[in-house]
């Protein structure tokens, strides 16, 4: 490979970068420019409290908006000799205003909002606490990000705090926690994530349906005991109550969705329902092991409402996920090594891989509110999974170093083979996973107190049959070499049947007071939980403290603190081998969190920018390593470490009416495990701490959105990340501090789309103008065609007469460049 061939590349692809970079600069500046006439203003409840989530509409020509969570609200409006707005939002009158615009007039105008009942004061009051224990997601955001995955998940991933390095996956890390650390929601269920997933190809779809999608909250760390028994994240989904009769479809060359909406006319009884399919085919024909994929995800979700008075609501939220993945290989050409040693690995497979995921979920809710401070809800729900994972894949390979003589005759060309040999893949991986769970979950609003309590019962039985090993023959050597016998690289093997139950639950109030200028929010609980396998009684106590001076400027500071146990899954309890430690415990971690947020101006338009900073101590850990999604626990707690880090981020309307941010993080964690040693001429040597398997010290992300001045339904998407290298550990190193550097993460994905239809843009073709909305969508992504890494395949060879081998780390790359086109209607 010519090296001054890779820098000219590495020069073209960040001169790109740079165009795209001031083109989208040039947009901004020109956006920044307009001579419309704009109003402006924040809107308030009775007591001067801003209202988030406002509806503004400009009534003679449609335009709207709505206000952050600060209450200001920014609208354009042309020039007209009287406009009409209407301010609405639910638990408030609806206000009507008339003013008269000049061109190019900037108008403030403040609005109050009386409100409709006393007891939606109070939610707004607990709505005020929660503004920085959680970081929103707008829906709206969601549907404009370009998404290689499909997967809900690929907005979180541009939240600070949050780290993935792959597209093709949902799973993420946050703050220095593993994929296994991150509690999930949807309708207070708690969502299981598969078990035998290894990589981003195989895992599909992820639960969350995004067109169903009202509501969704995202904590990072030192989130409130309501909040279960995870050690890192929360993501709560809330799913839509319908309000209208209403229809979705959408496709692409990765898949397609389609859901449907309604609502009765006495508006007791509504429902929604969601089906999704997605092929990754099209992807994953760009990466360097050529053959033929046939991947297939199918998920079909629904919930049914009824409430038969204001007192009663019954619900009924059931899903069906089916994810195939069949691959068969057949040839594999990578280059790899350093600018001085170029090496090539050839190899010629044969076999197939055939993975099976299904699952499913019902979950059943009675809601009752005697008074209109007190609810009371009875959740029961069933969750049923089959995993089948199997392949034999047999590999030859050569290993060559090239010529990297510039000027050489045979440059790029093999001058040496280093390394042959054959590799044997084998896995019969079955898993039955059930559970059922019953909990009942109250709130109770009194003055200026919530106070909020659950008790949970939960059963679990797995099924594990599983079978794997590996063998590896290296130049007529069996790796690892054994004069007297052959000799397996890998094995493991599971037979295992266990039911456990856990019982959990907590309460905690959350109060708001005002003095010496400043409100005040405290929010203390406790939560509990005893699970009947390691007969462990937990008791995590949690409490958070928020303070908003009465300044002129908008700030808003806090600190938070808890005690967060994790009681171990299956994949924790069980070992390399297959085997079950009967004396696991439950790991432990300690936050400590202090932030801030500040709600500001500038260039006349609404940002906020959010900092926090925080140290976790953590124990009782479980030691693990990671190949690219699957995770391998020693199953032992023997390890102590920390986790600590900075996250910034900054959002706002850097372009008039569409929103944009920007997140950066800085982490570092690490752990000590308490009896590794290694001999070094006679003598003990202790590692110390050394890098978790998470430790990706810098992350960044972009997302910018623009529109065109005089064609505002034709927007541009712009989605950059960045994360800095990771340590990767040889599965064959009994060792956990004997890592190798991955390589950083860097992706640019663009997109563009234009609105053929909706309420303030009706079509010029009949046809089109009858549906509700209509969109059309153009995907770039990895725009740089930037090679990233997902893993390593680690190749084996017996290189001298010692017969002593030698290991090659041979990146996995991830995808190439692709186009992507996606239509979507409503009506």
């Amino acid at each position: 490979m010519d090296r001054s061939y890779q820098h000219m590349c590495m020069a073209r692809n960040i001169n790109r970068f740079i165009v795209v970079i001031i083109l989208v600069l040039i947009v901004v500046m020109n956006a920044n420019g307009q001579s419309e006439s704009i109003v402006q203003g924040y809107v308030r409840n009775a007591n001067g409290k801003p209202i988030a989530s406002v509806s503004i509409v400009v009534t003679n020509n449609n335009y709207k908006t709505i206000s952050n969570d600060s209450g200001f609200y920014q609208i354009k409006a042309l020039p007209y000799k009287q406009l009409t707005l209407l301010y609405s939002c639910i638990g408030y009158q609806t206000v009507e205003k008339q003013i008269r615009l000049q061109l190019g007039e900037k108008r403030m105008l403040d609005v109050t909002l009386p409100l409709i009942s006393k007891d939606i004061q109070e939610v707004s009051i607990v709505s005020e606490a929660e503004r920085t224990a959680n970081q929103r997601v707008n829906m709206k955001d969601f549907s404009q990000i370009p998404n290689a995955s499909g997967n809900f998940e690929a907005i979180i991933k541009t939240l600070p705090g949050v780290s993935s390095s792959n597209e093709l996956s949902s799973q993420y890390s946050v703050r220095g926690g593993n994929f296994d650390e991150n509690l999930v929601y949807v309708n207070d269920v708690e969502i299981v994530r598969p078990f035998l997933i290894r990589s981003g190809q195989q895992e599909g779809l992820s639960f969350t349906n995004p067109d169903m999608v009202s509501s969704v909250k995202f904590y990072a760390g030192g989130f409130e005991a309501r909040y279960g028994d995870k050690m890192s994240s929360v993501l709560d989904v809330s799913y839509r109550k319908p309000m209208e009769n209403q229809y979705n479809l959408s496709t692409s060359l990765l898949g397609g969705n389609a859901s449907l909406e309604g609502i009765s006319k006495n508006g007791k009884f509504s429902y929604i329902g969601g089906f999704r399919y997605k092929t990754s085919q099209y992807l994953l024909n760009t990466m360097d092991v050529k053959g033929e994929y046939n991947p297939a995800f199918v998920d079909l979700q629904s919930q049914v409402i009824f409430q038969p008075s204001k007192k009663f609501e019954f619900s009924l939220l059931g899903n069906f996920a089916q994810n195939k993945y069949q691959f068969i290989p057949k040839t594999q050409s990578t280059n790899f090594g350093t600018y001085s040693q170029i090496y090539n690995l050839t190899v010629y497979y044969d076999g197939q891989e055939a993975d099976k995921y299904q699952s499913g979920l019902g979950a059943f809710t009675v809601n009752y509110k005697p008074v209109d401070n007190l609810s009371l809800k009875l959740i029961t729900s069933g969750y049923s999974s089959y995993e089948q994972e199997t392949f034999d894949i047999e590999g030859y390979y050569l290993i060559n170093e090239l010529d990297n003589s510039a000027g050489s005759s045979t440059y790029g060309d093999s001058i040496l083979n280093i390394g042959a040999g054959g590799m044997l893949n084998h896995a019969r991986n079955y898993l039955w996973s059930n559970s059922w769970s019953a909990s009942h979950i109250g709130t109770f609003i009194k003055d200026k107190h919530t106070i909020r309590w659950a008790l949970d019962y939960k059963n679990e039985q797995i099924k594990d049959r599983s079978k794997e090993w590996t063998f590896i023959d290296s130049a007529g050597y069996a790796s690892p070499y054994s004069p007297t016998s052959i000799q397996l690289s890998s094995f493991s093997e599971a037979h295992n049947n266990l039911s456990f139950s856990r019982i959990s639950g907590y309460l905690q109030d959350t109060y708001q007071f005002s003095s010496l200028n400043a409100k005040f929010y405290l929010n203390g609980g406790l939560r509990f939980n005893y699970w009947d396998f390691s007969k462990e009684f937990l008791v995590s106590p949690r409490v958070r403290f928020s303070i908003r001076p009465d300044w002129k400027r908008d700030f808003m500071f806090f600190i938070a603190s808890g005690v967060y146990y994790q009681p171990p899954s299956y994949k924790e309890m069980r070992d390399l081998y297959g085997a079950i430690n009967p004396d696991i415990k439950a790991q432990r971690s300690i936050h400590i969190v202090v932030g801030s947020d500040y709600n500001l101006l500038l260039w006349n338009r609404p940002f906020k920018f959010t900092s926090e900073v925080y140290y976790k101590f953590l124990d009782n850990l479980i030691p693990y390593k990671v190949d690219n999604l699957r995770i391998v626990y020693s199953a032992k707690n023997n390890a102590t470490g920390y986790a600590t880090g900075i996250d910034l981020k900054l959002n706002g309307e850097f372009v008039p009416g569409v929103e944009s941010w920007a997140s950066l993080s800085l982490l570092k964690t690490e752990e000590n495990q308490k009896d590794d040693y290694y001999m070094d001429q006679g003598v003990k040597i202790y590692p110390g701490y050394y890098a978790r398997p998470t430790d990706q010290r810098i992350t960044f992300s972009l997302f910018f959105q623009d529109y065109l001045p005089n064609n505002p339904t034709l927007q541009v998407h712009l989605n950059l990340s960045y994360g800095s290298a990771i340590p990767v550990s040889p599965p064959s190193s009994i060792r956990y501090d004997q890592t190798v550097p991955m390589g950083p993460y860097r992706r640019v994905d663009m997109g563009l789309s234009k609105t053929l239809k909706d309420d303030k843009n009706p079509s010029s073709i009949p046809l089109i103008n009858k549906l509700k909305e209509m969109k059309l969508s153009l995907e770039i992504f990895n725009l740089l065609n930037i090679r990233n890494k997902a893993s390593y395949l680690w190749i084996h060879t017996v290189n001298n007469q010692e017969n002593q081998s030698n290991e090659f780390a041979v990146p996995n790359y991830l995808t190439s460049r692709r186009i992507n086109f996606k239509l979507a209607v409503k009506f």
